[in-house]
């Protein structure tokens, strides 16, 4: 790395953020992205800092489990401004679809406090102490906060029914228990810490039907979600084949 991209890096990651090369072929939508996904996946830019693969990874999840018909509903834990929950109402409009429920867990009141198995993958630095040189600020930033209140404005904006948005406000380790559904056709999990993205795992995947697609969000970029992951799926003894999305997203269906 030169001197002034070091310099650069160095300057971001006082503030919680990351400075990555975009290479030729990285940013870039797939060939199947239709020119409204392009146009979705844009207006959603102030809602999210998921990529936009991984947005159009979230789309095309939606179609699939609506074309062949996976019952169940849309869970995301860590939902931040709503983009991702955005991108699914929006896509459920578009595919005249009014009846699914979404459930969306957070704290609304951003992050949970990581433990030292929360490390940033890419510098090795942990969580803790990047949350504690920086500033809440709008959120955009590894605090991730936003209330209930914008969540449910920016939810309001695509006009899918509020009946069928439920709101599970807390930390999940305390919530997932006593609220979850009973059928899942799409988990997403994006609250990047290796607790919540155990507990997630332990209460909700069981719950994800057979068919049904699974999205972990952080597994690149954290290494606590990761590991939460790899030994989730080691004590169940059998390991799906996660497919990239990015560098980190990973995607699977549920196969048994």
């Amino acid at each position: 790395m030169k001197a002034h991209e070091q310099f650069v890096s160095t300057v971001a990651r006082k503030f919680g953020l990351q400075v990555s090369r975009i290479g030729a072929n990285e940013g870039r939508l797939p060939i199947e992205a239709t020119p409204d996904d392009a146009a979705l996946i844009t207006s959603l830019r102030p809602y999210t800092m998921t990529s936009a693969e991984r947005l159009w990874s979230l789309l095309n999840a939606v179609s699939y489990v609506t074309d062949e018909q996976v019952a169940g509903d849309f869970v995301e834990c860590g939902v931040w401004r709503g983009g991702s929950i955005m991108a699914m109402a929006l896509q459920l409009n578009r595919l005249g679809v009014t009846d699914r429920r979404i459930w969306l867990y957070d704290t609304f009141a951003g992050m949970t406090e990581p433990t030292a198995a929360d490390i940033a993958a890419d510098t090795g630095e942990q969580a803790a102490a990047m949350m504690t040189r920086t500033e809440v600020g709008d959120g955009n930033n590894v605090w991730a906060h936003a209330t209930r209140q914008d969540v449910e404005m920016n939810l309001a904006s695509t006009n899918y029914p509020g009946d069928n948005l439920i709101f599970v406000e807390g930390d999940v380790a305390q919530t997932l228990d006593a609220q979850a559904p009973e059928s899942i056709a799409i988990l997403r999990l994006d609250t990047d810490w290796y607790e919540s993205t155990r507990m997630a795992l332990e209460v909700l995947y069981p719950r994800l039907a057979i068919g049904g697609v699974c999205i972990l969000d952080d597994y690149g970029h954290w290494q606590g979600a990761r590991k939460a992951v790899d030994e989730y799926f080691g004590a169940a003894g059998k390991r799906p084949y996660m497919h990239p999305i990015d560098y980190s997203g990973r995607v699977f269906i549920k196969a048994s």
